[in-house]
């Protein structure tokens, strides 16, 4: 082990760490960023294993909580029969956009509050800014994922 791989190393667990005290399990950040920081275009299950030294039923767990994310994705690997996984293309922007889910719930949450409360109510009023906030940001979130990735597809491919 180099320098350069301790230091990618503690840069990771940093992260996992950091996103561990925002909410994530701690093992699935840690499995998140090992795959993030990894040289390696994929990893087994056993490669995670023994990079972060934890049981294989847990980077299982991890794995199972990462994939609906759209994060990370399994891959197949041509002369193996194990499971490999690697962090997929855009999977920010994944992510971003799947946030577009919550702001619709938190829309239509708003839009029936007002529904039931009354549009000229105390409450009808506070929802109407709610939604309207709700539908601002999904309006604008979808296009800043689409301009994001133009402009990340053109500059490097």
């Amino acid at each position: 082990m180099n320098d350069a791989d301790d230091r990618l190393r503690e840069t990771a667990e940093r992260l996992a760490l950091t996103l561990s005290q925002g909410g994530m399990q701690k093992t699935t950040a840690r499995v998140m960023t090992a795959l993030l920081f990894s040289p390696r275009e994929s990893m087994t299950a056993g490669d995670l294993c023994d990079e972060l030294k934890i049981s294989s039923g847990a980077v299982s767990g991890a794995v199972k909580q990462l994939i609906p994310t759209g994060i990370v994705e399994r891959v197949p690997a041509p002369g193996s029969r194990r499971d490999h996984y690697r962090f997929r293309k855009h999977a920010w922007a994944t992510l971003m956009g799947d946030q577009n889910t919550l702001l619709g719930v938190m829309r239509d949450a708003a839009a029936e509050g007002i529904a039931a409360a009354g549009p000229d109510s105390t409450a009808g009023h506070r929802l109407d800014e709610m939604r309207d906030f709700y539908a601002f940001m999904q309006q604008e979130m979808t296009a800043l994922i689409t301009t994001w990735r133009e402009r990340y597809d053109a500059q490097h491919d």
